[in-house]
């Protein structure tokens, strides 16, 4: 089954152009969010995968010691029971 992770890559903004050009190669370009137009030089996914060891081949080698995985989990209203605290709100 897949999980969903969050893939946060920092990198340094000299290394902007060759990281895009690497991220564009490898197909997962459209995946991200950057935040390099506003001076955070990070980019930001959610990935399906089997683990993270595999969410993590999302970055280009240049940056992937640095990135950081997240598993994520997206809850819902069923996942949360009503308890008496909540209902003296």
């Amino acid at each position: 089954m897949l999980e969903r992770y969050l893939v946060e890559s920092p990198h340094r903004p000299e290394d902007c152009d060759l990281l895009m050009h690497d991220v564009l190669a490898m197909g997962y370009l459209f995946n991200f969010d950057w935040g390099c137009k506003s001076g955070v030089h990070t980019g930001w996914a959610v990935i399906e995968a089997e683990n993270e060891a595999q969410a993590r081949l999302v970055v280009p080698p240049m940056v992937r010691k640095d990135a950081r995985v997240v598993k994520v989990v997206r809850y819902g209203p069923e996942d949360f029971k009503e308890t008496p605290e909540a209902s003296e709100r």
